[in-house]
């Protein structure tokens, strides 16, 4: 029994790719370019707690326009209450917003109208698990032309903290702006871009009354937060404070404005999936001043909502734009089979 559907197969007759290598169909669905998903008889989705199978994923996600990620479960819980303010949506009386991926106690979702609010917790292999599984998801739900956004912190490359970052391109500790992958013993490089129309229309929402600077430019994606990052203040560091302010000036120098910890998987991957993607953070400090993050917590809670104020700017505008400023539109839950439904809880909850 194959996992795309009869319905999905009919769909797909009709709709051919837009031309050789392209990873899209012409009604803009995402076209997954993995013939072994078709030869299995569902596809678990791990770490999401869902399943081809076990839920009617068109019917919970096939309205879906937006997927905007960010580290922690709070902050997404947050952001999804925060884009449900601002863009007007209304649940049903008596209902509340729902982690919809609560029975994998890895990631958490929730979902607002055209909205997904999805944590992806710390890190390039974090990132890179959720974003395989989301783009599954958007393939399987028949999602048309989504655009992804990160919503993440960052230390500033001469930039004091809660200044806003819109990311323009990405390069990992090395500076190569690819995503380098062992696969089967061998490296394989695929190209980290982000969509530049894309920053160009959230610069284009940039509030001029902000009393903070919003700047554009390039972000470099460590694999670790302190050595990786050129941080003093770690259990290990073999190299002197000389050396890093060295490095990070050269790093300023060549156009990097921040540093964080998954622009470059971001990148590559919805790169490679051909989705629209952004990135937008703010910053906690100047590392050319320091590596330790001091501000109180209140300020860094009210830092966090600024990147998060221009995504849902860029939403509304959006919506509005095209006339999709939704009502309750699709339920958080479908289930086809009761059954396949408990066995992808019990796998999510089993599997590390």
């Amino acid at each position: 029994m194959s996992v795309v559907s009869e319905k999905e197969k009919a769909d797909q007759k009709e709709i051919k790719p837009k031309e050789n290598g392209d990873k899209r169909y012409f009604n803009g669905t995402v076209r997954l370019k993995n013939p072994h998903l078709e030869l299995m008889d569902q596809d678990i989705l791990y770490h999401l707690a869902l399943g081809s199978g076990s839920h009617d994923l068109v019917e919970m996600f096939g309205d879906v326009k937006f997927v905007c990620m960010g580290g922690t479960p709070k902050r997404m819980e947050t952001f999804a209450y925060y884009i449900m303010e601002v863009i007007g949506h209304k649940l049903p009386t008596g209902t509340t917003l729902l982690d919809i991926s609560q029975y994998s106690y890895r990631y958490s979702m929730y979902k607002v109208g055209p909205v997904l609010s999805i944590s992806h917790g710390m890190g390039v292999p974090s990132i890179g698990i959720l974003l395989h599984e989301i783009i599954k998801l958007m393939y399987h739900a028949r999602v048309r032309d989504p655009i992804f956004f990160r919503i993440g912190t960052c230390g500033g490359v001469g930039h004091e903290g809660g200044t806003v970052v819109i990311s323009n391109d990405a390069v990992d500790g090395l500076g190569n702006h690819y995503y380098e992958i062992p696969m089967l013993g061998k490296n394989v490089k695929r190209p980290a871009v982000f969509d530049q129309q894309l920053v160009r229309e959230l610069k284009a929402c940039i509030d001029a009354e902000d009393p903070y600077d919003t700047v554009v430019g390039t972000t470099m994606c460590a694999n670790d937060f302190y050595e990786g990052q050129g941080r003093l203040d770690g259990a290990f560091c073999d190299y002197s404070e000389g050396e890093k302010m060295e490095y990070l000036q050269k790093l300023k120098d060549q156009g990097v404005v921040n540093i964080e910890m998954e622009s470059i998987p971001f990148a590559a991957l919805t790169h490679h999936a051909n989705i629209k993607a952004a990135e937008v953070c703010v910053t906690l400090l100047d590392r050319l001043k320091g590596d330790q993050v001091n501000a109180p917590k209140e300020v860094m809670n009210e830092w966090q909502i600024r990147p998060q104020k221009l995504v849902a700017a860029y939403i509304k505008k959006y919506l509005q734009t095209k006339g999709r400023l939704p009502s309750s539109g699709h339920g958080p839950w479908s289930v086809k089979s009761p059954r396949r439904f408990k066995l992808v809880q019990q796998e999510s909850e089993i599997i590390d």
